[in-house]
């Protein structure tokens, strides 16, 4: 008998059947992740997806809200024409890039140099100086806005006592105002005001950020930039500002998406009206005003589509700009 005759053909092994209850239970390990993320993915479906879906769908209809949903009319583009040739629409751009410019820019230019300065100044209070900077912005925003609505009154506001008190001092008194100011009923006050707001309430996020990424700069190259004979300045310069780009990129970012969709602040403290002239009726509160205070739900919802069309375009632009230059 040969030795192949001899070999012994190894069993084959059973099939092993797993039933639709066993499935549910979790035995299955392949449907055992998907059961524990069945929770999410449905909420997430319907209170994600589905308006996001349900947007889209009513740009492109005209819909009476009162009739039902059953009295919606499909209009094609014509919602997006027309809020493209609406001066409401175009007045809430401008409002919005000024507010987003004056008070995201100042957030960074201020943050980075605090950060930096608690970082090598102040280690032993940094923790604590970290919390309490971050404190406005975890405080309830329409809390914030109330706040600063008293403090900017015209007759009994804190802010303008403190204008009032420099105006007598001799030689600073000259650069002030002789009468109470108007802050937020004067067009050209309002802006500051709101940019303001934001800025103190932001400003404190951006420090943390830049906080954290400066404890992991490697102290390494400042001994060896600092051997070198950089100075302060220059070790800033050429190594600080370096290793931050990309946290940098990061604030940057969310800056701009925060800035494109302000609301709470302009809102409460214009009466949710957009102030005088609409100076500060941003193009949330406008896509607001125009959902239900004008009951043009399409043309809200179109709206919305452009300014996320908007804020992706900035947002690629930052990162062509920040994002990539690490690479290089």
């Amino acid at each position: 008998m040969s030795a192949q005759q001899l070999q012994v053909a190894e069993p084959r092994p059973a099939r092993v059947r797993i039933s639709l209850i066993d499935r549910l239970r979790g035995r299955d390990p392949a449907v055992a992740p998907w059961l524990f993320l069945a929770p999410f993915l449905l909420l997430f479906a319907v209170f994600g997806v589905y308006p996001i879906a349900f947007s889209f769908y009513m740009s492109l209809h005209d819909w009476d809200p009162v009739q039902g949903l059953a009295s919606a009319r499909f209009v094609g583009l014509d919602n997006y024409l027309f809020v493209l040739a609406d001066e409401w629409f175009h007045q809430s751009l401008i409002s919005t890039a000024w507010l987003a410019v004056a008070s995201g820019v100042p957030q960074h230019l201020v943050a980075i140099p605090l950060a930096c300065f608690i970082d090598s100044r102040l280690r032993r209070t940094r923790d604590w100086l970290a919390a309490l900077y971050f404190l406005p912005y975890v405080t309830s925003t329409v809390a914030i806005a109330i706040m600063f609505t008293a403090l900017l009154s015209r007759d009994f506001g804190m802010v303008n006592l403190m204008v009032e008190s420099i105006a007598r001092l001799p030689v600073v008194g000259t650069l002030m105002p002789a009468g109470p100011i108007d802050w937020l009923n004067d067009p050209d006050r309002i802006r500051p005001a709101v940019s303001m707001v934001v800025f103190w309430r932001f400003v404190g996020f951006n420090t943390l950020l830049y906080l954290a990424a400066l404890q992991g700069i490697p102290r390494e190259l400042y001994e060896a930039a600092r051997l070198d004979g950089a100075s302060a300045w220059q070790r800033f310069w050429h190594v600080t500002l370096p290793m931050l780009r990309p946290v940098a990129f990061f604030a940057v970012t969310l800056s701009i998406i925060g800035g494109m969709q302000l609301f709470e602040e302009p809102f409460v403290l214009s009466g949710g009206r957009g102030g005088p002239d609409q100076a500060v009726m941003t193009t949330a509160i406008y896509l607001y005003r125009s959902a239900f205070e004008f009951s043009d739900f399409g043309a809200a919802s179109a709206m919305s589509w452009i300014l996320v069309l908007l804020m992706a375009l900035l947002s690629a632009l930052v990162t062509r700009w920040l994002g990539n230059r690490g690479d290089r």
